[in-house]
Parts: C-alpha cells; structure tokens; sequence
C-alpha cells in the first residue's frame, strides 16, 4: 500500500506540472533547486487527498512515507511530506523531535523546505515539549546555514503569540553577527514576529544592537513597527 500511495502521489504530481510554475521555480533560489513545477494549491491538494487514504495507519509508517518523499529532493515532494508530519501533531512524542531534527540536518537544502519543516512539525513541537528550546541555542551555532535559519524559523509561531520571549533574544545573540543573508533574514523575521505582542522589547533589542547588526536583519526586525520608531531605528 505505501508504495502504491507514493507511485499514485508522483503520478499527480508530474501530471499536475504547470510549465510557467516550473520556468519560474529557481527564481527564487540562490542554490540549485529540483521542482517538477506543480503550483502550490495543487500540491496542498495532492497531499490532502492522500493523507485521508493513510488515515489508520501508524505514526511511524506515515513518517516513514514522508522519508521516501525527502530523498527525492523535489520541494513539491518535500512539501507533502512536512504536510503529512504537520497533520500528526497530536501524536507528538519527545522522541519525534530528533526525527525532524535528522531531516533539517539530512534533506533540508533550501529556504523553503527549511520554513516549511520548522515553522510547522518543528514549530508544534517544541511548542509541546518546550525542554527542546534549548537544542536550538545549538542550532544556532552549526555550520549548516540551513540549520542556522531553522534555530529562528522554528519559533516564529510561538513567538508570533508572545511566547518565548527570552529565547527569541538569546538565539538572535547568537545569530547577530551572521554573515548569510537568509539566516539573517530568518533571525529578523522572528524579532519581526515577536514585535507583534512585545514592540517595546523588541524596539529596545534592536536600538541596543543596531551599531552591529546587519541591515537585512534590522530591516526586517522593525517592518511591523511604527513609522517613528522605524526611522530611529534605521538611523545611522
């Protein structure tokens, strides 16, 4: 049956290809980038249906599909897969959390399926099994620049709500003086985030570490703040 629902996913997938979505696919990425080219409705589609035919099958089966679909390396396929991961939430365990660390470490090459994976299956589960916060602060000094990115990525949810507000700034610490352009993007959009119920906090974080602080990252830190405290922010 497994293999069954993964040849009949692959079918609609390269039936479902739209040849401008796959054109314009690598416009989007520095890296090399493999998509058939399927617009993204379609795909939440395919990846709908499909979940209720695995509907009573075990956790471990499920993530076990999600595993076939990343080694593919096609971000439509990753997209199911962080998709199916994502509907389980509710069967959470601790130990599901070094699963999808493996896959953030194994498969993840791109900043889509880094957002994709830790702003949802990563994202719910720490938000489960806060002990986990702190293998972030490790996240956030790997080499892996994808890695890097999901230490922040992974908290945009529950920062968005105002939690983990002392984690927020202890991880942006660490990622402060980063010289990739899409960790910083990712360590701004989580003070960006966070800004949404702790400006003041976040405004203070910023105008404390602006002088060293990349312009990316400020940039995107202050987007949902007041005209005022945007331009003071931006000042030299």
């Amino acid at each position: 049956m497994d293999r069954d629902i993964l040849f009949a996913v692959r079918q609609e997938l390269i039936e479902g290809i739209d040849e401008k979505t796959r054109d314009g696919a690598s416009r989007f990425f520095k890296e090399e980038v493999r998509f058939y080219g399927v617009k993204g409705s379609l795909v939440r589609r395919i990846a709908a249906k499909y979940l209720q035919e695995l509907k009573g099958e075990e956790k471990s089966e499920i993530f076990a599909l999600c595993e076939s679909l990343l080694r593919s390396d096609y971000g439509e396929e990753a997209s199911i897969a962080f998709e199916w991961a994502h509907s389980l939430r509710r069967q959470y365990e601790p130990s599901d959390f070094y699963i999808f660390e493996r896959w953030l470490k194994q498969y993840v090459n791109n900043w889509a399926k880094c957002d994709s994976l830790c702003n949802h299956a990563l994202g719910s589960l720490i938000e489960m099994y806060p002990q986990f916060v702190e293998d972030l602060f490790l996240w956030a000094r790997s080499d892996n620049r994808w890695v890097r990115r999901g230490s922040a990525v992974t908290l945009i949810l529950p920062a968005r709500r105002g939690d983990f507000l002392p984690e927020v700034f202890m991880i942006a610490d660490i990622l402060l003086e980063d010289k990739d352009d899409l960790v910083q993007k990712g360590y701004g959009w989580l003070l960006k985030e966070a800004s949404r119920t702790h400006q003041d906090q976040v405004f203070e974080y910023v105008m404390r570490n602006k002088a060293i602080m990349p312009r990316t990252a400020l940039r995107y830190a202050i987007e949902k703040m007041p005209e005022e405290l945007r331009r003071k922010a931006m000042e030299r």
